[in-house]
C-alpha cells in the first residue's frame, strides 16, 4: 500500500519548483493531485508531467489569492474525487525592496498572496474535511526569513513568520476535528528561479554548514512527511529544513 493511496491532495502555485515535486511525490505514492498554478498553460504542462511520470493529477489554472477562486478549487477537487483530505499552502510571492521605500501596492501583494491565499485555502480546505469527517492536513510554506532578518525582505520575512504563527494558532480550532497544520520553512533551495542568479549556488554552498543548498526534492521530503499518517500527532509545528543554515546564520551580502 502506498503511503498516500486514496487520498486526494491541493498543492498550489505547483508549475514548478518546490510545489510541483510535492506533487510528483504525493502522486507517485497513490494521491490523486489538483495542481494549482497562476499560469494555466504552466499548471497543464506540469500536471500532464506528473501525470505521465508518476500518477493521477489534474491542473487548476488561477489565482490562488482569492477566496472564491480557492473555494472553485474545493469544489472541483470533491467534484473530481469525492473529497478532500490535504491541502499544501505553497503559493507565495517574493518582492524585495528597501524598507524605506517599499510600496503599500507591494505590500499589499505580499500579504495578499502569502497570508491571504494560506488563510483561506485553509479555511476553505478545512471546513470540506470537517463535513467529511475523516480528519486531514494542512501545511503552509514559510521560509527562514521568518526566522533571521535578510535585508531587503521585511514584507516577505513577517508574512513568512505570520504562516507559523497561524499553523499554531488553528491548532485550537482544527484538532477537535483530527485536522492537523503544520509548516515547512525552506532555507536556500535550488528552483527554476534562484538557478537565474549565477551566484546563487556557489554563495549559498559557501555559508550553508551542510555546503550546498537544498534540492526541490529534500523540501518534498519533508514536506510529505508532515502530511503523512506517520505525523498524525504532530500538529502546530514548523520544521526548518535549511542544512543548518539558521544555525549560524551567515549573511549571503
Amino acid at each position: 500500500m502506498k503511503t498516500f493511496q486514496n487520498q486526494v491532495a491541493i498543492v498550489t502555485g505547483a508549475g514548478q519548483g518546490i510545489g510541483l515535486a510535492i506533487c510528483q511525490q504525493l502522486a507517485a505514492q497513490g494521491a490523486s493531485v489538483v495542481l494549482n498554478d497562476i499560469e494555466t498553460s504552466l499548471a497543464e504542462d506540469a500536471a500532464a508531467a506528473v501525470r505521465k511520470e508518476h500518477g493521477v493529477c489534474i491542473p487548476f489554472g488561477g489565482d490562488a489569492s482569492n477566496p472564491a477562486f480557492i473555494q472553485e478549487m474545493v469544489d472541483e477537487a470533491v467534484k473530481q474525487f469525492g473529497k478532500l483530505d490535504i491541502a499544501v499552502a505553497n503559493a507565495g510571492i517574493t518582492l524585495f525592496g528597501d524598507f524605506f521605500e517599499y510600496k503599500p501596492a507591494d505590500f499589499n501583494k505580499v500579504m495578499n498572496v502569502n497570508l491571504g491565499g494560506s488563510f483561506f485555502l485553509a479555511q476553505a480546505a478545512t471546513r470540506q474535511m470537517k463535513e467529511q469527517g475523516s480528519g486531514g492536513r494542512v501545511l503552509f510554506m514559510s521560509s527562514v526569513t521568518g526566522h533571521q532578518a535578510h535585508k531587503n525582505l521585511a514584507a516577505y520575512g513577517m508574512s513568512k513568520a505570520a504562516l507559523e504563527m497561524l499553523a499554531k494558532t488553528l491548532v485550537l480550532e482544527l484538532s477537535p476535528h483530527q485536522i492537523t497544520v503544520n509548516a515547512i520553512a525552506p532555507g536556500a533551495t535550488a528552483t527554476e528561479r534562484t538557478l537565474n542568479d549565477p551566484d546563487y549556488e556557489a554563495t549559498w554552498s559557501r555559508i550553508t554548514p551542510m555546503g550546498k543548498p537544498a534540492t526541490t526534492e529534500d523540501i518534498a521530503h519533508a514536506a510529505l512527511f508532515l502530511i503523512s499518517p506517520q505525523a498524525g500527532h504532530v500538529t502546530g509545528q514548523t520544521l526548518v529544513v535549511d542544512g543548518g543554515w539558521t544555525s549560524v546564520s551567515p549573511s549571503p551580502y
